[in-house]
């Protein structure tokens, strides 16, 4: 099986990078989908658009004669960048590595996804019409919208393969951690602090209370974090504050610790400590954390098994980050995470992408979905 010249991933890849595709940026988002869709309508797949009007299109690519595919693939068109970082930062090449604005998370990924499909249409593989490649439009933003589709499309799969980015030393990932955010909103009372403080009822007071009380929530042993990432209030150094904020990240690493943890920030956020003072909080934990289990680690030696053939050695991984693998894994349906090209500083302007590996990923992914088809064929 043929993977195509790397020059020509390279062409797509490039076209991608250079298009901002941060997750509030719709019309930014549709244009990287646009891009897909006419290649992969190329290759002979169609493609079922889920329309979304605050955000970008989710996309189905399936083979134009596919009937049930078994197999889904599953990426993102999204960015965590603003508009105008492509214009203040477009893609380049220096040596072996491509950077640019999401160039490994995960436009690397979406060109390894498409040439490796492209690869068993080339085979004529019948490996290519048991692949659904789904690429949702808001994972860096805890799919407000996509989880549900993708629920949907995992549900009768024999395996999910995430194509978020391989780490940096070449691992997949078995096990990444859930989480949420919430954000928490006080108001007070506002007086001059020289004149009248006694008239204040501090909103910054009563939010130090709180981001001490949600950060002993951390439990690094047992893998659960609560940080308060973002302050903000006031609106004067001689006033007492009328109105503060916090924005607040939680990870776990079990599924049931989000039940209670979740009732320990709403009991902590119930009450104020600073009278006069009111509080509101909205959020939850959204992303279910995605489980080391018996399902991942069989279909990670399977993947190991089809590496080997081709000379690559294969090590697995847990990750702090989560991303749409946790859904599918949490239904209970094999899901593998981090087939992407390799690469490192995802989310910073530092991101890189290992060039060599994109025809490496994108061949073992081709044989990856060859295996599991013929696993299918004979049961």
């Amino acid at each position: 099986m043929d993977i195509a010249e790397k020059d020509e991933m390279l062409f797509l890849l490039e076209k991608l990078v250079n298009i901002d595709s941060g997750s509030y940026h719709k019309d930014g988002v549709d244009r990287v989908g646009r891009l897909l869709m006419k290649a992969f309508n190329e290759i002979g797949f169609k493609v079922a658009v889920f329309k979304q009007e605050r955000y970008g299109d989710h996309l189905l690519f399936t083979h134009a004669h596919a009937f049930a595919p078994k197999i889904l693939l599953l990426a993102h068109l999204d960015t965590v960048f603003s508009p105008g970082t492509a214009v203040d930062r477009p893609f380049q090449l220096i040596g072996n590595r491509a950077y640019g604005p999401g160039v490994v998370d995960m436009k690397g990924s979406l060109v390894t996804s498409l040439f490796a499909v492209k690869a068993l249409v080339d085979a004529q593989s019948p490996a290519g019409k048991n692949v659904a490649i789904l690429m949702t439009s808001d994972e860096e933003i805890g799919a407000p919208t996509g989880r549900a589709l993708i629920e949907q499309q995992g549900l009768d799969k024999k395996a999910v393969l995430v194509m978020e980015p391989a780490r940096q030393d070449g691992s997949l990932v078995t096990s990444r951690r859930g989480g949420g955010r919430y954000t928490l909103k006080i108001t007070g009372k506002a007086a001059h602090s020289g004149v009248e403080p006694e008239k204040g009822r501090s909103a910054i007071k009563e939010l130090a209370h709180k981001v001490i009380e949600l950060h002993c929530l951390s439990n690094i042993r047992q893998g659960i974090s609560v940080n308060v990432g973002i302050i903000e209030g006031g609106t004067a150094v001689n006033t007492v504050a009328d109105f503060a904020e916090a924005k607040v990240d939680v990870r776990i690493s079990k599924q049931e610790q989000a039940e209670p943890l979740d009732r320990k920030i709403r009991r902590i956020c119930a009450t104020p400590a600073v009278r006069g003072t009111a509080i509101q909080l909205d959020g939850g934990i959204t992303r279910p954390p995605m489980e080391r289990n018996s399902q991942t680690v069989s279909l990670f030696q399977l993947i190991q098994t089809v590496a080997n053939t081709i000379g690559l050695k294969l090590t697995d991984t847990t990750t702090g980050g989560s991303s749409d693998a946790s859904f599918t894994s949490a239904l209970g349906i094999p899901t593998m995470d981090g087939l992407g090209p390799v690469g490192g500083y995802p989310h910073s302007d530092k991101e890189y992408l290992e060039v060599d590996t994109l025809q490496e990923r994108a061949l073992l992914l081709a044989k990856v979905i060859e295996r599991l088809s013929e696993e299918r064929s004979s049961t």
